[in-house]
């Protein structure tokens, strides 16, 4: 998990079903979509959870919101998918499948990590330390009722776009060692 150096911006929220996950996608898709207060279009997300937790249906949610048309696979066998919507790039990654973390880099995907794209990994602990933070990291985890989810931003973009849909939730927390978050 990425340690940040000043105070970071964390949310939890109940997710009751899958409809609950897809509105938080699409919530969050207009932000990352426009220029907002300065900060230019695009972003990374990394999404984590255990196998089901709903990483992917996140993920669909979030590009079908954006106006991404047509089929949305997951890229857990191709391990990319990639999407284009006027100007801007979305790429969905999945490092489930990677055993060694230079993977990703060996694989190229690190000049896909630009500025002003829009990019989605799931399983991003699989790449190590090597993966740069992401402005917003999401955990979904399993519920005896439905879904949980910790939001923690890792940039300025993270937390504009976290006090941006949750005025009254998101207040700045201290960094906690790697091993706490």
């Amino acid at each position: 998990m990425p340690t940040p150096s000043e105070n970071r911006t964390v949310i939890a929220l109940a997710l009751p079903d899958e409809a609950a996950t897809e509105a938080l996608a699409a919530s969050l898709s207009p932000l990352l979509c426009g220029r907002r207060k300065g900060i230019d279009v695009g972003g990374r997300i990394h999404l984590r959870g255990d196998l089901g937790a709903g990483k992917t249906s996140f993920a669909r949610a979030f590009l079908r919101a954006s106006g991404i048309q047509g089929r949305i696979k997951s890229p857990s066998y191709a391990l990319l998918e990639s999407y284009n919507l006027s100007r801007l790039n979305f790429y969905h990654l999945d490092f489930y499948r990677f055993s060694d973390s230079h993977e990703w880099l060996d694989a190229g995907f690190r000049d896909i990590l630009q500025e002003h794209a829009i990019v989605l990994i799931e399983w991003p602990e699989q790449a190590g330390d090597l993966l740069p933070p992401p402005d917003l990291d999401i955990r979904i985890e399993h519920e005896d009722e439905g879904r949980s989810a910790v939001l923690t931003a890792y940039s300025d973009k993270g937390s504009l776009w976290l006090t941006t849909l949750f005025p009254a939730k998101a207040t700045p927390r201290p960094p906690t060692p790697a091993g706490d978050a």
